[in-house]
């Protein structure tokens, strides 16, 4: 179970179909609403309004909600996996070669469609948002988080400051590195060039999500994926949770709790 209040803001589990269409509708929003013309905030459904697919049946979705108003500010889905060999499962394995994954013992949970909504300026709710993440770790004793972080647009040269600092100090170990599946990838040393990453355009230009995750201990693919149909750059993401510096994993747990 996830019932978690945390200041103006609550998280919980979706409960049914209207819970989960309301996620999708947020999903649409961040993720194409600036594409297809629909303003941040705007109710109606003009342009299909939700961003649906097969996983979305396997998965727990997180709502994060606004206390007072009740309005979705935030959702996330998990997909809990029993270990490497469950891989193939996941949106992940749909972009990346996951083979040299596939013995990792332990459970793991895949991170997606993660967004805020677009008028949400409030750091409150991602804290919110990870300390929900950090029950359901908890709760499912998870050794690894993973995910595809991902960019807006697909011009690496916005962020090459960015794919820079990844190449040079956030790589992942050899053993675990994702290889290439997708059609369109973007090497994080060809991108950079043997550039000297300016560390604070680096860390503008990087998602919030991803700034966590590597504050975290995490690591990324040597490569992007250009991904049309989302109008992202993105990078495999894994965090193993006995890597957690232990300060932020005391901090994580008190706000879950």
């Amino acid at each position: 179970m996830l019932d978690l209040c945390k200041g103006r803001y609550v998280a919980r589990l979706a409960r049914g179909p209207d819970d989960l269409k309301a996620a999708q509708r947020l999903r649409y929003l961040a993720f194409f609403g600036r594409r297809a013309g629909v303003r941040a905030g705007a109710p109606g459904d003009e342009q299909g309004g939700l961003d649906a697919d097969d996983l979305d049946p396997l998965c727990q979705h997180v709502l994060v909600h606004e206390a007072d108003s009740g309005a979705l500010v935030c959702c996330f889905r998990l997909l809990v996996l029993g270990g490497g060999q469950d891989l193939h499962r996941s949106y992940a394995a749909r972009h990346y070669d996951l083979s040299r994954l596939a013995g990792f013992t332990g459970a793991m949970i895949e991170v997606g469609r993660f967004c805020i909504h677009p008028d949400r300026l409030d750091a409150d709710i991602l804290r919110v948002a990870w300390a929900a993440m950090a029950r359901m770790v908890d709760q499912n004793r998870v050794m690894m988080l993973f995910g595809c972080t991902s960019f807006a647009g697909t011009d690496p040269g916005a962020y090459l400051d960015a794919l820079a600092l990844l190449n040079a100090r956030h790589l992942g170990p050899g053993h675990l590195l994702p290889g290439i599946r997708a059609p369109e990838v973007i090497g994080l040393g060809a991108a950079s060039a043997g550039r000297l990453p300016d560390l604070r355009r680096a860390q503008r230009a990087m998602p919030p999500l991803l700034r966590t995750y590597l504050a975290m201990g995490g690591w990324v693919s040597d490569h992007a994926v250009v991904d049309r149909h989302m109008n992202t750059l993105h990078v495999f993401t894994g965090v193993a949770v006995g890597s957690v510096p232990e300060a932020r994993a005391r901090l994580l747990r008190a706000l879950a709790g």
